[in-house]
Parts: C-alpha cells; structure tokens; sequence
C-alpha cells in the first residue's frame, strides 16, 4: 500500500464519492493561494469571503462535472476568479474604493469544513492601500490578470487556462493594465527613467510594487 499523499484529481474524486473529508483536505492545500487571488482581486475582505465562499460552494457541488480537462487547481482558481468577477461587474454601477477593513473571518464549515480565514496582512501600509486602490480602477478582466500574472506568479498559459482566454488575450490585458497602473503610480516611482516602474513598452513590470507593498500576506 502506498503512502504516497492523494493527489489533487483523487481527492476530488473521493469527494465525489462520498468521502467526507476528501474535500476539506483540498480545500486545505490550496485555500491560501485561493483567499489572497479573492483579496487581491476585490481588494476587500468582506467581498473576497463572501466570493469565496459562493466559489467553494459551486466547486463542492460541481465536483462531478469535473472532466479532468485541467488540473484541478486551475479548475478551482477559476471558479474562484469567475465569482470576483461577478462580483466587480455587480457594482460597477456603484464605484467605490473598497478597503480591506479586517473584521470579517471567512467561514468555510459549509463548503467542506475547512477552517478559519488564511492569513493576510495584518496591516496595510500606506503603499499598499494606494496600490489596491489603483487596481480596483482598472477594468475587472485586467486585474484579473495582473493579479495572477504579477502578483501570484502564474505563468501566461496558466492564467490562459484559468480564465479561459488565449494567451494573447492575457499579454494584452496585463499589458494595458500595467500602463495604467503606471500613470496611477506614477508617484510612487524613485526615479521616472526606472523602468521597473516606467513605461511598459519596455518591459518593465509596474506591479512589482504592488507584489512588493502587498506580499507580507502570502499566498
């Protein structure tokens, strides 16, 4: 008998049939990463549980229509990532700048009992709280990518996969996404001609300042 940890693809189909901890233990392998996708995307606390937690349900309950077409974590993010959509899409008649107000702890019990809200920045300092208001202007499908290109570290035909576009689609968006987040924080450049923080035609990945003013909180 092998002891050998259950990948992903067995758990889920264990939780299909009718093992009650298969899910849980999923959901505890990849929550973290999960949660801060939610956050980072909504950029509230309250709205990133609650898109979670809708996102885990369908998840618990579309587990038996998973065809084992993709890994079953992309599977998960982008069932995650569709439910921030819906959501930024929902308000967008209302803007607004959400702040993370740190009072409201995901509850997972319903969606397979897996445990309290993951951690996240206890504190957000000045920079970070300019950088998410700066993502929260751009249109939802470009932060989207930012978040999972630049500040998760997903490769370009991982977030294809993810949202379900071609990977020209993703370059794009990242690409129109990070010019406006140069003019948003243009300020916040050392030095104009940096290119790490400048013009996006070279190259230069505006939201490392983000994955850097936002990173305490982990995956």
């Amino acid at each position: 008998m092998s002891d050998r940890p259950a990948s992903d693809e067995e758990l889920l189909r264990a939780h299909v049939a009718g093992e009650p901890e298969a899910f849980a233990e999923l959901l505890r392998r990849h929550r973290d990463r999960l949660w801060s996708v939610a956050l980072r995307t909504l950029g509230d606390r309250e709205e990133a549980a609650d898109a979670l937690q809708d996102a885990l349900l369908s998840a618990h309950r579309a587990a038996g229509r998973f065809r084992g077409d993709s890994a079953v974590t992309t599977w998960l993010h982008r069932i995650v990532v569709n439910a921030c959509l819906d959501r930024v899409r929902r308000r967008q008649s209302h803007p607004t700048v959400p702040l993370p107000d740190g009072t409201r702890h995901f509850d997972q019990d319903s969606a397979g009992g897996a445990g309290p809200e993951p951690a996240a920045p206890p504190v957000d300092h000045d920079t970070a709280l300019v950088v998410r208001q700066a993502l929260a202007q751009l249109p939802a499908e470009q932060r989207a990518a930012l978040v999972l290109v630049d500040l998760q570290g997903y490769s370009v035909a991982e977030v294809a996969e993810i949202l379900g576009v071609a990977e020209g689609t993703v370059k794009s968006r990242c690409a129109r996404g990070r010019a406006r987040l140069a003019v948003l924080l243009g300020h916040l450049r050392p030095d104009p001609g940096d290119a790490a923080y400048g013009n996006p035609s070279t190259g230069g990945n505006v939201t490392s300042q983000s994955a850097r003013a936002t990173q305490e909180g982990g995956r």
